[in-house]
């Protein structure tokens, strides 16, 4: 049994280099999003179907999968730069003199390469996302007990051959059948 005890969110331009392993550290492209809420990150995987039913008896003889999509969904609470950019689609913090500026703009496309690391003891597993971008975004609450939190999902897109992400791990379980 694994439970992801902690782990990092990785982010770089698009088509930038994937590590091909759980371990390797990523390359200079990639940015640490930062603090992640201890809810951690969420993967969900859904799937459209449609039905075809035989005209003998109107029975469901197949389905067939109409669209699909994979998303990863965590809650960042760290207002940074990258952070700030990846909330705010199409908008750049611009820095001058120490003072900094975030002209808010109306969201656009802001395709990404995106990475996770999720972490338990030894074992490492590695999610790369080669085409992604952030689809959705929580409200933001300023309030005083709470910290400032930015939740984003992010959308994994397929690429020529249909791959939307690719995982790495170093556990040997992986390689391994379950006992009989």
């Amino acid at each position: 049994m694994r439970v992801a005890v902690t782990g990092a969110a990785y982010v770089a331009a698009p088509k930038s280099t994937l590590p091909t392993d759980a371990t390797t550290p990523w390359g200079s492209a990639f940015t640490d999003i930062g603090w992640i809420s201890d809810d951690g990150i969420a993967e969900s995987n859904s799937a459209d179907s449609t039905e075809i039913k035989g005209w003998q008896g109107g029975a469901t003889v197949r389905k067939v999968i109409s669209s699909s999509e994979m998303s990863f969904t965590f809650t960042a609470i760290e207002t940074s730069k990258t952070v700030l950019e990846l909330y705010h689609k199409g908008s750049k913090v611009v820095t001058t003199d120490g003072k900094s500026v975030l002209a808010v703009k109306a969201p656009g496309p802001d395709r990404r390469t995106f990475g996770f690391d999720v972490i338990d003891g030894d074992s490492h597993i590695r999610i790369a996302i080669p085409d992604g971008e952030v689809t959705e975004t929580g409200d933001i609450t300023y309030k005083g007990d709470e910290a400032v939190a930015y939740e984003l999902t992010i959308t994994a897109y397929p690429g020529p051959d249909g791959t939307v992400a690719i995982k790495y791990s170093d556990d040997p379980a992986w390689g391994t059948a379950p006992e009989a």
